[in-house]
């Protein structure tokens, strides 16, 4: 090395071609550094490392470790002595800003870091080295906040140089400022280049006058270093001259290519004319392309010294690490000519690998290296897009070749991916699981056919774009960086049928596909790769078959394969380099797949060559020419060719690259993706094979090593040192320093039997072949930046399908919900992540301070004793007169900024090692270990197992989000007698780590000291009924502070202080079992104050001024609501109960010291009725209620549920706590259960709660610390439940903090997981996360609750969504406003003037069919009253009026054998005066009162009622069609069919045959209204000129849970049962739609029918039928959450069918659509062709089957009134507002004329409610609560008609006229 270096050194100085006298060259500069990473990282210099390219900007910077301490007395000199010893003179050593100066600013320095580097630099100049110190070399570090004026960045640069200078000026002669400038300027947050020069420039010339002044050393020069053709060449001259004057030298950074000569003289002359005069240092020095390096380095040398000659520059000294880089290579071949005999040819790479390891013994080979990775270096996990996403023809996607493949069996059991892992549903969930692992990366593909489904640009799929645009963003703001793969193997069927990537046109799509995604998603994707293992899709697709598309081709369709996509490749990196890489700066690669090839026989070199042959076939053939020369290997041709000549016909036809193409294909890759997984054992083949195969091709045989270990496939065996070697390779064949690795798939799969989650040959794999990484990067020195492994998820695996898991959480494919399970792999995975490698253990000890926002302690008001009831009374009178709509609107808000969030849990019930460790016993364990006392006699011995899962609870407080983490000490497993005599270390170390992996996770530790569970030892000694505990609980709590306080900022005394007192020594039901109902509950109490006082002030006098936390204790509320508000004494008694409750621990801390007045009155009192001599309630001294006051620095409590309280007199004996408080409480048995008897969901308590606690306390502080609901199931990972508990009680603490004010600080769910619930055991389910109890390993599942608070969490409570934000504007002009009625429910006069009886008349008079036995006899009395309906009418401004006809008033007997004069007479008489008033009328046909005549012959099942009905058309187009163009032939037939016939509960009540009747109804229904459109179009409408139609009736669906398939699917199918019912034969193709076909075929012939219970059409039906429509009549009124439902196979319903179960969702705005007006939002947004909108209905009237009891009138009818008089409500004011502003005025533009008030009266009758509000604000509106309900339900009606417009719309049934006479868009118009 020495003579090598020493020779290129003296070359440069004695050169006559410099023309520098021999005094200059004997101070010729020979610079090298910076350290070689290895020598840096052993010594904790990373920063000093050789520079590598970076992560990227997304990628946080490490926190680098502190350098040893005595670098002198390490290896550090030696290598400098080296150095010295071969001619350096100079070292390069970059300093570090950001470690230097972690803020950023001079006053506060990293004192340990400037005393390393100090040491550092003093090695230097001890070895004879003069150190070349740089300030900044790259990127501007991104932990500084940068400011945003060029000026002030100049500034914060020269505040740290000349800090520096200061710091190592005597230490340092060279200075540079930058010598990265191109790095440095694109990390200046300056949108102008000049701007970031200028900032560049302003920094260092502020520096340079520094540097000239006082602080200068004697001698020390200065410099900047720049690019030769850099950035600064660019801008002015004056610039250019300025930056000449302050610089003493300029440093040159050079790239010279070897042979291209002119461009480099040209470059350097263009530079000298700028520069002219100034010495040059070249600071950094690179040959590119320079082979004749390894034999001759004197060749680029004299290049190099010429081209400086030529100008005028004065060379002061040249950079020679390139010299020190070839050093080896030049020594090898200088030995090689030494000795002849060693071998004339060169060793290849592979022999040169090979025989580095071959030597190696097992124990060396096999040996694990106790080290880290280097900092920076990134660790992820991947999936495949085909393997998990699912959803294979949801939304628009195309068809893949893997879906077609698996539809044709070809994979395992016949299984498919047509839901897979879920995951286009479940985003959520699988952020979620990644926030958990915790890794920089996410590996994941794009699957061409969702975004591109034929394959090209002709359709974009927008659905398919907005899930991986969700994906993106969400892995972002999770802090991971997605590494996207453009193909992963799933090519768009469409593409295949062309020939696929046989066919060359393929290239271009390609690239149209990667255009598009870059220009989509690469503002935010800085990791990209082209193509997957393209390997596996030539050898498997192409060449085998085995993997889609099945072609078995080896020898000449596989290589015409790959020459494919290493065009298409390199074209994609080209368009990605020239077109988007300068503004997106990402990278683009390719990930190869490749075995590791081992010699079977070592000894033989046939196998030698024949191993290499094996990796050039398998890695070579795609990296050779990506990675060396863009041509194909030397070696995989002349095998190929061999071959060929061997044999008498072509065996493999390699195809050729032309020049051009090498040129275009070589070096297109910015990193070298790699995938590995196993290794093999290789020998050569036998001649003379002919038959094309992969081995006969290549002329090798594969085998394996019995001893390696097999996993679940045949293909993977466990060989973790072939990585190792497979990395040397890769870094001596084709990457060298230049291209970084990244190794980006490796795993094991097990199999899908035995213990799926305890995987422990997955975690021993991981840390074995990690391990072999690890080794490469420190003892090889191969650049490896990541490691990515597979998978983040059990997935579809091919042709294995499901029966092989790779994944590091397990999947469920048997449950619908495809739940997710971390398996021991990913916690393990996980804590090398966090670890970075396998660091050595560190020593024991705390670690360092914790850094999270910590709650700020407040300052108590002092606040007088409670009055009797207290003032806080007030929250009833505010909230217990709300209506339930007012009480229960959804409200959007956030909560601020510093609000916490977490989840709780408490000791007992979570950790499990009862007697672990040493633990001692508590009260709960023998408890529990009495046989009876726990249901099922469950015990919390192992309970969730977490004292021995630490990592785990970490790893999924981590993926939840959390804030803060609130857990309780277990005081026997720190204390094992509850005394400081028995410290137990290894509690203490549990708890320990617990709070330093919160901590280090920034999860804020809450922690409680007493959770319930009292060491068995005290009890003994009495317990809390003993003031011993006070001094034993204040020792406890002592120890806890000083061991833990250092992290632990926020502490609690108590959890529920009044289940300790009541529960464990009242009834006794909870340990200790004391029953003394009437006076231990009260001593407890007085005892457990006083003990939080005595704590408190311990806390407080000795730790808070160093630890500075806040403390206080727990209690519990729920809510009292009084039985009747507007009693006195009720409200009273609510006061009361809460008082007991609460206020018994919370009155004495937060008010004056002592218990509430209510309390003392009341004990006292029952105590002195009892005859006792005093009361039973303990008394405080002055003193003690002075020490209790103001005992806490914030308000935490738990709470549930609510109670409804009445005053009660209680009896006097036995003496109790809850006789005491004299109150009864109930419970609504409408408010939902939950698996605890007492706890039901009342979410609006907590609202009411907080307020009570505002009003009470003084506004404190508060914290919800426990809030959730039990569930009794072994498995709810679909909670949904559990999402509308969460979701309704923390929107009513939203509305507690944003409406009053509440000051609400914090929110914690109970519980973390599933735990043991004290007496119920492990019955009810509050967890987010479930826990399987019956496995051993207890492993934790994701629920579905877990990922939705997840959400609440990311977004800060519930903001509004943008879709739900307000649409101003107006309808189209001659948009149609209507009020609808129906004959039935307002006309009454049930058998006047001759009119027949119905089927209603009929129903309603049968007993117990209609609620109240109301009937419609007389209704709304509209028959009699034509005038007073048409003044409504006109008052409203409607243009239409909707009524129907009642078929028995004009045909008594259904028939027109007789015709009812009386009855048309009210018709026209009714049509007549609406045309008067300009009101045209819109008349329905049928609307349900079905002549009870024709219902006695079968009714709508016989199918001769299609003929009366056409009759009865007939006759009514006769009769008014001249005067009515608008008609409806059915009102909802779904309701006739479905309700009437099916389940019975609409006239004509049938219920006999739900699984056939419906349908047959249906059928005759569809039929008849196909024939009176018919009679219409083409008898009448000619003459008449009107519409006709049918309005369908339909509820839109939402799936339940949003992100499961199986869900999003029910919604689709109830949509199809619904409102594809009849609308699908009708506006589309004549028949039902196939949803409806194949599941009712299906079931009914597995119910072994022989047909479907469905009827058929026949093909002349279906053509009569279909497009019997003018328009589209919708009805809609809600919307219901749909979810599957298996009924059993033999039930024949039309229920069962349709296999889901609607649940009804409660009406708000954010239920019914997106937004608010969505009608007007489908409208204008969606492109609906909406004509007009329909209100029902106009006045109160008979509500079928609940008879008059719901109101849906814009008019009240009073019912009560004989004279049923009408009066408009607010609703009908507001309606005609809208009218008479065709929409809704835009605000913002001032007051609108039809906004004007006008003096028409509103009355809305209900008697007035005594304390309610007057008004509400609605809209501009002051409306009372009730009025504005129902308007708001008018605006629901409207949101919900546009909802499922853009539902209808999807059918496409556009065009109002099918049938001739053919009329214009403006003629139909005219006549609606």
């Amino acid at each position: 090395m020495g003579l090598i270096c020493q020779t290129v050194i003296f070359f440069l100085l004695v050169s006559p071609s410099l023309g520098i006298d021999g005094e200059f060259a004997g101070n010729f500069i020979a610079v090298a550094g910076p350290l070689p990473s290895e020598l840096a990282n052993h010594l904790g210099l990373k920063d000093q490392a050789l520079p590598q390219e970076g992560p990227g900007p997304a990628v946080a910077e490490g926190h680098g470790s502190l350098c040893q301490q005595d670098l002198v007395a390490s290896e550090l000199p030696r290598y400098l002595s080296r150095l010295r010893e071969v001619g350096v003179t100079h070292y390069k050593v970059f300093l570090p800003w950001a470690r230097i100066l972690p803020g950023g600013r001079a006053s506060r320095p990293d004192e340990a870091q400037v005393q390393c580097h100090r040491a550092l630099l003093q090695a230097l100049n001890a070895a004879g080295l003069s150190p070349v110190l740089v300030l900044l070399h790259q990127r501007v570090p991104g932990t500084l906040a940068l400011p945003r004026e060029p000026g002030a960045f100049a500034d914060l640069f020269v505040e740290y140089a000349e800090f520096s200078l200061r710091a190592f000026g005597d230490l340092v002669g060279v200075w540079l400022t930058f010598s990265d400038l191109q790095e440095v300027l694109h990390s200046l947050p300056f949108p102008e280049p000049q701007h970031r020069a200028q900032a560049v420039a302003a920094a260092h010339k502020g520096f340079h006058s520094i540097f000239r002044g006082q602080h200068s050393p004697a001698g020390a020069r200065l410099s900047i270093a720049l690019e030769l053709g850099g950035v600064l060449d660019s801008v002015s001259s004056e610039l250019s001259v300025s930056l000449q004057d302050s610089v003493d030298f300029l440093s040159l950074s050079l790239q010279y290519h070897c042979g291209n000569d002119t461009d480099f003289y040209k470059k350097l002359d263009e530079f000298q004319s700028v520069w002219k005069d100034k010495e040059v240092l070249v600071f950094s020095l690179k040959f590119l392309d320079c082979a004749s390096m390894e034999e001759n380095p004197f060749i680029p040398v004299a290049s190099i010294v010429t081209a400086l000659n030529k100008g005028e520059t004065r060379a002061i000294g040249c950079d020679i690490n390139e010299f020190l880089d070839y050093l080896p290579h030049v020594l090898s071949t200088n030995t090689l000519q030494e000795n002849p005999g060693a071998g004339l040819a060169p060793r290849s790479s592979y022999q040169t690998v090979w025989e580095m390891f071959a030597q190696q013994s097992e124990l060396e080979r096999d040996s694990f290296l106790q080290d880290v990775f280097p900092s920076g270096f990134l660790w992820g996990t991947s999936t495949g897009a085909f393997n998990i996403e699912g959803a294979w023809a949801e939304d628009g996607k195309g068809e893949s070749i893997w879906d077609q493949f698996g539809h044709a069996g070809h994979v395992h059991l016949n299984q498919t991916a047509d839901v897979a892992c879920d995951s286009y549903y479940k985003t959520s969930y699988d952020v979620f699981l990644l926030r958990g692992l915790h890794p920089q990366l996410y590996k994941f593909s794009v699957s061409w056919p969702r975004i591109f489904p034929a394959g090209t640009t002709e359709t974009i799929n927008s659905k398919g774009v907005d899930y991986y645009n969700r994906l993106i963003d969400r892995l972002l703001e999770s802090g991971v960086e997605p590494m996207v793969t453009l193909f992963h193997w799933d090519l768009p069927q469409a593409l295949q049928a062309l020939g696929g990537w046989q066919n060359h046109s393929i290239i271009d799509a390609f690239v149209n596909y990667a255009d598009f995604c870059f220009s989509t998603f690469g503002d935010r994707v800085k990791f990209w790769v082209t193509f997957h293992e393209p390997w596996v899709i030539s050898y498997a697709g192409y060449g085998t078959g085995e993997h889609p598309p099945g072609i078995t081709d080896p020898g000449a369709a596989s290589y015409k394969v790959a020459h494919t996509i290493l065009k298409a490749h390199a074209k994609v990196w080209h368009l990605y380099n020239d077109k988007y890489r300068p503004q997106q700066l990402g990278k683009v690669g390719l990930v190869l797949n490749s075995d590791w090839a081992e010699p079977k026989t070592p000894t033989s070199s046939e196998d030698v060559r024949a191993a290499e042959r094996y990796l050039q076939f398998m890695l070579g053939w795609f990296a050779h020419p990506v990675f060396v020369n863009g041509d194909y290997p030397e070696i995989l041709k002349a095998q190929i060719q061999e071959v060929n000549q061997q044999c008498s016909t072509t065996v493999a036809q390699l195809p050729v690259f032309t020049e051009e193409e090498k040129s275009w294909v070589k070096g297109t890759a910015d990193f070298f993706g790699l995938s590995h997984y196993t290794s093999r054992l290789v020998s050569a083949g036998t001649d003379g094979t002919c038959t094309p195969g992969y081995e006969s091709i290549g002329n090798f045989s594969v085998h394996v090593d019995p001893s390696w270990p097999q996993a679940a496939s045949s293909w993977v065996h466990v060989v973790p040192w072939g990585l190792r070697r497979l990395l040397k390779f890769v870094s001596q064949e084709y990457t060298g320093t230049k291209v970084p690795i990244y190794i980006a798939g490796n795993g094991v799969p097990t199999g899908d039997t035995g213990n799926l989650l305890n995987d422990t040959l997955r975690v021993d794999y991981f840390r074995r072949y990690i391990n072999e990484a690890l080794k490469a990067v420190k003892l090889d020195a191969v650049d490896v930046r990541s490691y990515v492994a597979r998978s983040l998820v059990d997935g579809f695996e091919g042709p294995g399908g499901y029966s092989l898991r790779f994944g590091l959480h397990h999947v469920d494919f048997e449950d619908s919900n495809r739940p997710r399970t971390p398996k021991a792999s990913a916690y393990f995975y996980s804590s090398v992540i966090d670890k970075n490698g396998f660091p050595l253990e560190a020593s024991g000890g705390p670690s360092t301070p914790a850094v999270f926002e910590r709650p700020v302690p407040s300052k108590l008001p002092n606040l007088p004793a409670s009055e009797v009831p207290s003032k806080a009374k007030v929250v009833w009178e505010k909230f217990s007169f709300q209506s339930d709509f007012e009480r229960d609107l959804y409200f959007y808000g956030t909560f601020p900024e510093d609000f916490t969030w977490g989840v709780s849990s408490s000791a007992y019930q979570i950790e499990g090692g009862w007697d672990a460790d040493g633990k001692g016993p508590s009260i709960w364990d023998t408890f529990t270990h009495v046989p009876g006392n726990i249901k099922n006699n469950d015990t919390g011995d192992i309970a969730c197992d977490s004292y021995h899962k630490v990592e785990e609870d970490v790893y999924l407080l981590r993926a939840l989000g959390v804030k803060n983490y609130r857990f309780s000490l277990s005081w026997p497993r720190i204390f094992p007698t509850g005394r400081n005599n028995s410290i137990n270390s290894h509690g203490v170390d549990y708890y320990n780590r617990l709070i330093d992996g919160l901590v280090a996770n920034n999860i804020t530790p809450i922690v409680t000291l007493y959770h319930w569970d009292l060491p068995q030892a005290l009890q003994d000694i009495g317990g809390w009924d003993s003031s011993a505990m006070i001094d034993l609980f204040d020792s406890f709590a002592d120890f806890c502070f000083q061991t833990f306080g250092d992290r632990v900022k926020f502490w609690i005394t108590f959890n529920e202080p009044q289940i300790i007192a009541w529960l464990g020594y009242g009834p006794g039901t909870f340990p200790p079992n004391v029953q003394d109902p009437g006076s231990a509950p009260y001593r407890v109490a007085h005892i457990l104050l006083k003990a939080h006082a005595r704590v408190y002030h311990t806390y407080d006098d000795k730790y808070r001024p160093s630890q500075g936390g806040v403390i206080a204790l727990c209690p519990h509320i729920n809510w009292a609501e009084p039985k009747s508000p507007s009693d006195p004494r009720d409200i009273e008694a609510a006061d009361r109960y809460l008082q007991f409750l609460l206020g018994w621990f919370a009155h004495p801390i937060f008010k004056n010291g002592d218990y509430p007045e209510a309390m003392k009155w009341a004990v006292g009192n029952r105590s002195e009725l009892q005859g006792l001599p005093a009361s039973r309630l303990p008394v405080f001294t002055a003193e003690e209620r002075e020490y209790i006051r103001g005992t806490a620095d914030v308000f935490c409590f738990n709470t549930y549920t609510s109670k409804i309280v009445t005053h009660s007199t209680t009896r006097l004996k036995p003496f109790s706590y809850e006789y005491d408080q004299g109150v009864s409480i109930s419970m609504d048995s409408s408010w939902p259960s939950s698996a605890v008897s007492g706890y039901r969901a009342v979410a609006w308590g907590l609202r009411r709660a907080l307020n009570w606690i505002k009003e009470e306390y003084g506004n404190p502080p508060i914290y919800i610390i426990e809030n959730g609901v039990g569930i009794k199931t072994k498995s709810d990972v679909d909670d949904n439940a559990r999402i509308f508990y969460h979701k309704t009680y923390i929107d009513e603490a939203l509305k507690a903090y944003k409406l009053d004010g509440v000051n609400l600080k914090g929110y914690n769910a109970w519980s973390f997981m599933d735990n043991f619930e004290w007496r119920d055991g492990y019955d009810p389910r509050f967890g987010l996360l479930q826990v399987d109890f019956d496995n051993p390993s207890r492993p934790r599942t994701v629920k579905r609750s877990a990922v939705y608070y997840a959400d609440i969490i990311r977004s800060n409570g519930i903001p509004l969504p943008q879709e739900e934000q307000f649409l101003y504007g107006d309808f189209p002009k001659n948009f149609l406003w209507s009020v609808a009625t129906a004959a039935y429910q307002i006309e009454g006069g049930w058998r006047a003037d001759g009119k027949g009886l119905s089927i209603w008349d009929k129903y309603a008079h049968t007993p117990l069919r209609i609620s109240n036995d109301d009937t419609g006899d007389v209704a709304c009395d509209s028959y009699h009253r034509i005038e007073e309906d048409v003044e409504m009418l006109k008052s409203l401004k409607v243009s239409h009026y909707r009524f129907s006809i009642s078929w028995t008033r004009v045909l008594p007997d259904g028939t027109t054998r007789y015709i009812n004069e009386m009855g048309l007479n009210y018709y026209e008489r009714l049509i007549d005066a609406l045309l008067a008033a300009n009101i045209k009328p819109q008349v329905t046909l049928y609307h349900w009162d079905l002549p009870q005549a024709l219902q006695d012959v079968g009714g709508w099942e016989n199918d001769t009622i299609i003929q009366r009905f056409k009759e009865y058309a007939e006759l009514l187009f006769q009769r008014l069609g001249d005067k009515v163009k608008f008609w409806i032939t059915l009102n909802e037939p779904y309701n006739t069919a479905y309700l009437g016939y099916g389940v019975g509960t609409a006239a004509p009540g049938v219920s006999t045959r739900p699984g056939r009747a419906p349908y047959v109804v249906g059928h005759n229904l569809i039929k008849a209204h196909a024939e009176v459109w018919h009679l219409y179009n083409e008898t009448y409408r000619a003459r008449q000129g009107g519409l006709i139609s049918i309005t369908i009736s339909s509820d839109w669906a939402e799936p339940r849970n949003p992100h499961s398939q199986e869900d999003v699917e029910a919604s689709r199918r109830f949509m199809q049962f619904y409102l594809g019912w009849f609308a699908h034969p009708i506006f589309k193709n004549g028949d039902y739609n196939e949803v409806m076909k194949s599941r009712i075929r299906e079931r009914s012939l597995a119910q072994g029918l022989s047909q479907s219970r469905l009827p058929e059409f026949t093909e002349s039906e279906k053509q009569r039928i279909r497009g019997t429509y003018d328009y589209f009549g919708l009805n809609h009124y809600t919307t219901v959450l749909a979810y599957n439902l298996n009924f059993p196979r033999a039930v024949q319903s039309y229920d069962s069918d349709r296999l889901n179960n609607p649940s009804s969702l409660s009406l708000s705005p954010q239920d019914l659509c997106s937004s608010q007006y969505c009608a007007r939002k489908a409208l204008v947004l969606d492109g609906v062709d909406l004509r007009g909108y329909t209100a029902w209905t106009l006045m109160d009237n008979l509500e079928w089957a609940v008879g008059f009891a719901e109101r849906f009138g814009l008019y009240h009818v009073n019912y009560t009134d004989p004279a049923l008089p009408r009066r408009p409500k607010a609703s009908a004011r507001y309606y005609s507002q809208i009218i008479s502003c065709n929409g809704f005025p835009d605000p913002a533009t001032g007051p609108h004329p039809c906004l004007e008030p006008e003096p028409e009266p509103e009355v809305t009758p209900p008697d007035p409610t005594p304390g309610a509000a007057d008004t509400v604000s609605f809209l501009g509106l002051d409306l009372t609560a009730q009025n504005a309900e129902i308007a708001l339900y008018v605006l629901f009606a409207l949101s919900g008609v546009g909802a499922l417009a853009v539902a209808v719309f999807a059918y496409n049934y556009g065009k109002l006229s099918k049938r001739s006479p053919k009329q214009s868009h403006m003629e139909l118009r005219h006549k609606m």
